[in-house]
């Protein structure tokens, strides 16, 4: 749990549970909860949701003219084609 200041006093005070923000790409993963859990498939799940991020953020820099379309399309191209491989690596 984050802290933040009290405009009262210096002391900081916990920050409500929910209420850290938004997480910071070094923090844990999801949890993946599938009835077929297994240590491949837990790791697939930190792929897959890596890979969404990654999107979301190639998007962004499109959106906002950071880059191109073409570029956008080569980008998520590249790393869809590194999901697949982990797919198959871990999932045969």
């Amino acid at each position: 749990m984050g802290l933040m200041r009290n405009h009262t006093d210096e002391r900081p005070e916990p920050i409500p549970e929910g209420a850290e923000g938004t997480k910071s790409p070094l923090e844990a993963f999801s949890s993946y909860r599938g009835n077929d859990w297994s240590p491949e498939r837990l790791a697939f799940h930190q792929n897959l949701e890596q890979f969404a991020d990654r999107v979301g953020l190639i998007v962004g820099l499109q959106a906002n003219g950071k880059i191109s379309q073409e570029n956008a399309y080569d980008e998520i191209r590249q790393i869809w084609k590194q999901l697949r491989s982990s797919h198959s690596e871990m999932l045969p």
